[in-house]
């Protein structure tokens, strides 16, 4: 009986005690273990998954107004968090009007419509030589916005363009 009352303390956690004392009495306790150690794992996995996407979401979001910020990549992060950690919230973010079309068309055709390509090209030229000109003393800070600028529209432009 002793023993009992050991394991029982040793091996239950709060939230789980009927549980737990069910399967004690019917002298399943390894079992037990694994599963809820399993489900308490599997359970924060989906709320790191969904802290990771909505992380993902905002710097997404962000990368709309500043050019520097990618938004497909962090958009595209976010459906593949939000598809293992929340249905719903994968749903939500693939029936946004303007989000969602990112996303779709980026898994659809693996393509960024012309319009997106011009304007991310342009903007992160614009951004960079400003920054380079006006505001950098240095000059090896100068070479690698350089480096940057060509990496990124070297990126950007290596993919297909979307006909609409």
């Amino acid at each position: 009986a002793a023993s009992d009352v050991y394991k029982r303390q040793h091996l239950m956690s709060p939230r789980c005690y009927r549980t737990q004392r069910y399967t004690i009495k019917k002298n399943n306790i390894k079992r037990t273990q694994h599963f809820f150690v399993f489900w308490s794992i599997f359970a924060s996995m989906k709320i790191l998954y969904t802290i990771v996407g909505t992380t993902s979401l905002i710097l997404g979001i962000i990368g709309i107004f500043l050019p520097l910020l990618p938004t497909t990549p962090f958009l595209l992060l976010t459906a593949a968090m939000y598809f293992r950690s929340s249905p719903r919230l994968y749903y939500w973010l693939i029936q946004q009007k303007y989000l969602g079309s990112y996303i779709r068309n980026f898994r659809e055709h693996k393509a960024i419509p012309l319009h997106a390509k011009i304007v991310s090209v342009s903007l992160i030229w614009i951004t960079l030589s400003y920054c380079a000109i006006w505001i950098l003393p240095y000059i090896w800070v100068r070479i690698l916005f350089l480096i940057i600028a060509i990496s990124t529209t070297w990126h950007i432009v290596s993919y297909k363009t979307l006909k609409q």
